[in-house]
């Protein structure tokens, strides 16, 4: 991605993205190590600090998704494995590849499909 997508990215999440989703964040000592932005049922971000991946911290922030939206969907850059095994492991399935024009990069949008009620109850 280049330097200026960057940029950009950052000043949308500052003014587009956390004002207009629902975040969790995860701390581990009163640091934020993880966080988990929805719109609606739409992932649009979930990361953690590599040092926390494979700890069952990024499962239990898409739990927690996924117990108030039932159905959630999803996009990731097709070349970010890391992210592409995250979201197969939890069950997202494929719906579609697109061109993603501002990084000439393939992106695949999916989908995690609840089992039983489309929402479950609070």
């Amino acid at each position: 991605m280049t330097d200026e997508f960057i940029a950009q990215e950052r000043k949308n999440t500052a003014d587009i993205y956390l004002p207009n989703t629902d975040t969790w964040v995860v701390e581990v000592n009163g640091v934020v190590r993880g966080f988990i932005a929805l719109m609606g049922n739409e992932v649009g971000a979930i990361f953690l600090h590599p040092d926390y991946h494979g700890k069952g911290i990024g499962k239990a922030l898409m739990d927690k998704a996924q117990s108030m939206h039932g159905n959630l969907e999803v996009e990731v850059f097709k070349a970010n494995t890391v992210g592409r095994r995250f979201y197969s492991r939890y069950g997202f399935e494929h719906l579609e590849e697109k061109f993603h024009e501002p990084t000439g990069q393939q992106l695949l949008r999916l989908k995690f499909t609840a089992h039983g009620l489309s929402r479950p109850l609070q």
